[in-house]
């Protein structure tokens, strides 16, 4: 009999993982010129927010001077924001949109 010891070691498997995509927030800022009811048209139609919801969005940002409408990548985001951002030029207010990376 044979005094060697064997060493075998166990094969290690790595999975690729993918990273969810960062998230940025699109953000109403309040101005005093929009008329209010233009801007939950745009909310409705941009967003696809009920009234109810368009209106109490509406509202944060015309007490506390901005508010977050959403959640999107940034792709997505981007887009929306033109969308809205359009739709303020194109009517002559100047209605604000942005966004900002979640932390």
């Amino acid at each position: 009999m044979s005094d060697q010891i064997t060493i075998v070691k166990p094969e290690t498997r790595t999975r690729a993982r993918t990273e969810r995509p960062r998230l940025w927030k699109v953000i109403l800022l309040n101005d005093d010129f929009t008329p209010r009811e233009f801007v939950v048209k745009v909310l409705q139609g941009v967003f696809r927010m009920t009234e109810g919801e368009a209106l109490g969005v509406m509202l944060t940002a015309h007490r506390r001077g901005a508010c977050v409408v959403a959640v999107y990548t940034k792709e997505v985001a981007e887009t929306k924001v033109a969308q809205a951002n359009d739709r303020g030029r194109v009517a002559g207010y100047p209605l604000t949109f942005t966004t900002e990376r979640e932390s």
